[in-house]
């Protein structure tokens, strides 16, 4: 479990992130989890991401295997994503990563919101580099 990866090229972390890494592949995969979505529906999940964003890291899941597309032939076009057999490997990483990121934000709750929060922790984090 603890294995030491001394070349990035064989790190098993590194071949991971290679696929899921990307500013919005795991939410992206998290929703497709729950079963095919269109483009529009991908794109509301995280409507900060431009269109050419979005389109550029759903090709490249496809790519990867991740993620299949079909583009159904009506006006207008009706194109659906879905993850593949292997896209659906991924399942207890992104089970983890939600576990993780709902623990961290219940050890967190009303943190965000508390006057100062943002400086404090660029302040914790200078003075723990500091050290």
């Amino acid at each position: 479990m603890n294995e030491f990866c001394p070349a990035q090229k064989r790190c098993p972390v590194t071949v991971t992130m290679r696929l899921v890494g990307g500013k919005y592949k795991p939410v992206l995969l998290w929703h497709l989890m729950h079963g095919a979505l269109r483009y529009s529906e991908l794109h509301r999940v995280v409507p900060e991401a431009t269109d050419k964003m979005l389109a550029q890291q759903l090709r490249e899941m496809e790519r990867d295997g991740l993620i299949t597309r079909t583009v159904y032939p009506v006006v207008p076009p009706h194109t659906e994503y879905a993850l593949t057999d292997f896209g659906k490997t991924l399942a207890p990483i992104l089970d983890a990563m939600c576990d993780w990121g709902r623990h961290y934000m219940e050890e967190r709750s009303g943190e965000e919101e508390s006057p100062g929060f943002r400086e404090r922790k660029r302040f914790s984090a200078d003075s723990e580099s500091s050290v």
